[in-house]
Parts: C-alpha cells; structure tokens; sequence
C-alpha cells in the first residue's frame, strides 16, 4: 500500500492544500479586511438646506401660476355663468368682458414680475448658500483625496517627488 501526499488523512477533514499545517494546529488566522478610514469632517450642506430651497421654489412657482390662472379662470367663469356682467358697458364701445379680456395681458406681466421678486428675495440667497456650502466640500474632498495620495506616496526610506 503506498502512501499519497495528497490525499488528506481520513480523520483530518480538509485537504493539505487549504491548510498548510498539521491537522492539530489551528489554521493561521485570516486578516482583517481595510476598514475605510473615517471622514473626519462630515459635509457641510444639509439635506434640510436642499428641503427648504425646494419648498421656497415651490411656493414661488404656485403664486405665480394662481395669479396669471386664477384671474383667467375668473375670467372664464364670469364668461360662462354671468354673461349679463361681460355684456354691460361701462364706458361707451367697451364692454366688461372685453376689459378683463385686455386685463390679462398685465396680470400676467405681474405674475412674471412677482416670480422674479420672490426669486431673488428668496430662492436665490438659498441656493447661493448651498451652492458655497458644496464649493467648500468640494475643496475640503479635493484637499484631503491629495493628502491621502501624498502620504501613500510617502513611504520610509523613499524620496516624495
């Protein structure tokens, strides 16, 4: 009966090849798997900077758009259920209705107008905000990448370049 070196022992489970010891040591220790390092600063904007610029952005577009629709649909319904009201004159040759129709034209310039103002008052200092807040991570992320890249760079007995 001859003797094969690679076939494992019956009592020893594993094959010689996984485990390089004897079958009464205990395998040698697996290592730990890297751990990515830690941000040691966590980001300056804030997903509650990004939910009130949404907000602001939305309440600026739901005055603008019920001021030039709400007056058109007044409008409309004054047309439709009160055609005594579009009908009358108050002045000679102009009738209600073809007032209001003329109307349109300046309260939708004033629902531009309105969207602008909200927009610089509000929206804009709010995006601006988040806009420097994302520069300065962006910087402070490019700043700790190159850091990161010098000290691997750097090991002992090598020259940094």
């Amino acid at each position: 009966m001859s003797h094969d070196p690679s076939s494992p022992h019956p009592s020893y489970p594993y094959p010689s090849s996984l485990h390089p010891t004897y079958p009464w040591q205990p395998p040698p220790p697996q290592p730990e798997p890297q751990r990515p390092r830690p941000d040691r600063h966590a980001p300056l904007g804030r997903h509650s900077d990004l939910r009130i610029l949404r907000g602001a952005y939305r309440r600026q577009r739901r005055v603008a758009t019920l001021t030039a629709l709400g007056y058109f649909v007044v409008f409309l319904v004054l047309s439709a259920f009160a055609p005594s009201l579009m009908t009358a004159t108050p002045a000679p040759g102009l009738p209600v209705g073809l007032l209001l129709a003329l109307l349109q034209l300046p309260v939708t310039w004033l629902a531009i107008a309105l969207y602008e103002r909200t927009a610089r008052r509000h929206v804009d200092p709010l995006a601006d905000r988040i806009r420097k807040l994302a520069e300065i991570d962006a910087r402070r992320d490019t700043r700790t990448a190159r850091d990161t890249r010098d000290r691997r760079a750097t090991r002992p007995g090598e020259a940094r370049r």
